[in-house]
């Protein structure tokens, strides 16, 4: 199944990205079926290359990631709402709700347990 989604080109720390027609299976950095554009996330400019093969492709209703559909209503180019795109928690988020979740005591937590004295063990001696 194919979708259209970002192939991160450019240099370390200076991150430039294609917009592809990939399999939905293939490795980010690998195989693709058709460059349709680039994007460039420092300057916000999104270039095109052909506008006809986009179209294309999106009229056959092929999905696309949640960051390249965002891209596209954002600039227009697609009639559709944004989608919410995946982010991994802030670190301050987690560290609050570890917090806030109140520890239980530890008398609570074991219960309560029935200690029975037992009878002195004698040691039997031994006649030689």
């Amino acid at each position: 199944m194919l979708t259209i989604r970002f192939q991160r080109t450019g240099k370390r720390n200076r991150a430039e990205f294609r917009v592809v027609v990939a399999p939905k299976t293939a490795a980010a950095q690998k195989k693709f079926t058709e460059i349709l554009g680039n994007y460039n996330p420092r300057t916000k400019e999104l270039i095109v290359k052909n506008n006809d093969r986009l179209n294309y492709w999106i009229s056959q209703r092929l999905p696309m990631s949640p960051s390249v559909q965002n891209l596209f209503v954002t600039k227009k180019l697609v009639e559709v709402a944004k989608v919410k795109a995946f982010a991994l928690p802030k670190k301050e988020a987690a560290k609050e709700e570890v917090k806030a979740a109140p520890a239980a005591p530890a008398e609570e937590a074991a219960p309560a347990v029935e200690v029975v004295a037992e009878a002195p063990v004698v040691a039997e001696e031994t006649v030689a």
